[in-house]
């Protein structure tokens, strides 16, 4: 039975923002909800924490932030005279908050791994239409705006563009918690330039400059955090472990896991079967069971698995090279041979100690810019607008080739 006399228009202290309030009872309620209390045991950054040691915060950090800065947009605009009514600033604070909900142990390494072919933007939109249920359908707007249907254009693009809500907390969140000051924007800032013309969000002209700092913040923190080669290196472990994980369930052999990650490691799961019992499964796994699992792993009489979890435990890594160009095949089979005789690793084996792969970032898509709204009230792309000679190079792609291998075996 629930206790009526709770207060629900609690305030909790943020190491970034300071005080952020919950706005109603409605989002007291959805937060206190198991599915979204299981963000506190996922991690923001997966294992970037073994390169920089202060980035342990968790999703559940990073989605109370955001809902604490869309109620600051929202603010904004209608001091601006954009009309927002209440259950519309409900609706956006909502979607802002569930908006990596669907998210995994470690984030992104379950995607690459156990749960194959569906998304976590698309298990976020599974967790709130079950939360919709409910919650009796109080959900039905935001979903709306966090599917794009809303007739409000500018309500989603709060929510997912290349200036969102969502960007201005973790570049701001991901670069405290790292210590790399380069990604330190003023998302304030950024906020107090927000505007709406023609039914699309746009920043004045004015806030021009905290925009080129926030594409350049956001460059910089792809390539020094996000995709920096021991992340990359550690990640791709990560990955690894669970695949072979996932190989030997397969082949019948039973590993000690939790029962969640036990369903995950024997089942197939894609989109066509990601239903009720997989979700409710879903909901109960996190960091904690993955972690413990591969602890045990490192005693496993499966070599492969014993390594490759012993490796993450005691921050072993893989010996990771990036270049521009792509590996030749000749250069593949050179090296190959040369570690497997180094490092006597079976051949049949080889593939988990020794792969390729690309990364790629792309810091600005021209096909959904960046409006800025001029003194005379004309809208053009930001890289029109800007005088900054490096933001035109920000728009194309940048793809780097990797090859991953143990220092020793």
């Amino acid at each position: 039975m629930t206790n009526k006399k709770t207060n629900k228009l609690k305030i909790l202290n943020d190491p970034i923002y300071g005080l952020i309030s919950i706005p109603n009872s409605l989002i007291f309620d959805i937060i206190e909800h198991r599915y979204f209390q299981r963000l506190r045991r996922v991690s923001q950054m997966g294992l970037t924490n073994l390169v920089y040691p202060g980035a342990n915060h968790t999703r559940f950090h990073h989605a109370i932030g955001c809902m604490h800065l869309m109620q600051k947009a929202i603010q904004v605009l209608k001091t601006k005279n954009v009309s927002i009514s209440e259950k519309e600033a409900t609706a956006l604070c909502i979607a802002i908050l569930l908006h990596d909900i669907g998210h995994g142990a470690f984030s992104h390494a379950l995607e690459y791994s156990i749960v194959n072919g569906i998304t976590h933007e698309e298990i976020s939109l599974i967790f709130m239409k079950k939360l919709n249920e409910e919650f009796d359908g109080e959900l039905d707007l935001a979903i709306d705006i966090f599917e794009g249907n809303y007739e409000r254009k500018f309500f989603h693009q709060l929510i997912s563009s290349q200036l969102d809500i969502d960007r201005l907390d973790y570049l701001k969140r991901d670069s405290f918690y790292t210590g790399v000051a380069e990604g330190n924007i003023s998302s304030d800032r950024l906020i107090a330039m927000m505007n709406v013309k023609n039914d699309e969000l746009v920043i004045e002209q004015k806030g021009i400059y905290s925009v080129e700092k926030f594409l350049i913040a956001r460059r910089l923190m792809y390539w020094q955090v996000y995709l920096h080669k021991t992340s990359l290196s550690a990640e791709t472990l990560l990955v690894k472990v669970l695949q072979r994980a996932k190989e030997l369930s397969k082949e019948g052999i039973i590993l000690p896991a939790s029962e969640p990650l036990s369903y995950f490691l024997q089942n197939v799961i894609t989109q066509e079967n990601f239903k009720e019992e997989a979700l409710e499964i879903f909901s109960r796994l996190d960091d904690y069971d993955v972690l413990t699992a591969i602890k045990q792993w490192v005693f496993h009489e499966d070599i492969v698995l014993s390594k490759l979890s012993e490796m993450i435990i005691n921050r072993h890594l893989f010996k990771i090279e990036i270049q521009d160009k792509a590996f030749s095949a000749k250069n593949r089979e050179k090296l190959k041979g040369k570690l497997q005789e180094q490092l006597k690793i079976p051949t049949e084996f080889l593939s988990y100690f020794i792969f390729f792969d690309t990364v790629s970032n792309q810091t600005y898509d021209v096909t959904k810019p960046i409006k800025i709204q001029t003194k005379k009230g004309k809208i053009k792309d930001i890289i029109k607008m800007s005088d900054h000679l490096n933001l035109k190079s920000l728009s194309k792609p940048v793809t780097k080739y990797f090859c991953c291998y143990p220092k020793n075996f």
